[in-house]
């Protein structure tokens, strides 16, 4: 099944966190990474006094299913050091995010497929129109569309 993820992280060293994920989702067992996207800046979300993040998204065909794939994702997060806390949108090691599964949609108690805020979220949206800018969301319309609709207030390239 083809995949749409979202990374994130403004922890330690953000990009090179973000670009060990790039390796360790490719690694994962029957998995291919297709495509993944420039590395973004953007102003945090949440709690004050957070540096920026960075953010990117990938493109992967894999054969793990939804639930199994959230769980190795998840294994990536941790082994980076990620440790869930329970707080929303605090600082972070490494965030991989299921953005949506080609002809799939889910509502499940640990996994909504597509992302409820996937609409709301330029730092999501504009990397993902970098490398699928033709993707209908269901219910959202083409994400290029949806990424201009959004802008780029907050978002800059990573240098």
């Amino acid at each position: 099944m083809r995949v749409y993820l979202g990374l994130g992280a403004n922890l330690g060293t953000p990009a090179q966190q973000i670009v060990d994920a790039f390796d360790r989702i490719a690694a994962l067992p029957d998995t291919t990474l297709l495509a993944r996207s420039s590395l973004y800046r953007s102003d945090p979300v949440g709690p004050k006094g957070q540096p920026d993040y960075c953010n990117a998204a990938a493109i992967i065909d894999t054969a793990l299913a939804p639930l199994d794939l959230l769980d190795a994702l998840h294994a990536i997060e941790h082994a980076a050091g990620r440790q869930r806390d329970g707080i929303r949108w605090a600082a972070r090691l490494l965030d991989l995010d299921i953005l949506h599964i080609d002809g799939m949609t889910l509502a499940e108690p640990r996994l909504t497929v597509p992302h409820p805020h996937l609409h709301e979220r330029n730092w999501v949206l504009v990397p993902l129109a970098e490398i699928a800018p033709a993707l209908d969301i269901p219910g959202l319309g083409p994400v290029s569309a949806r990424a201009a609709a959004a802008g780029t207030a907050g978002l800059r390239l990573w240098h």
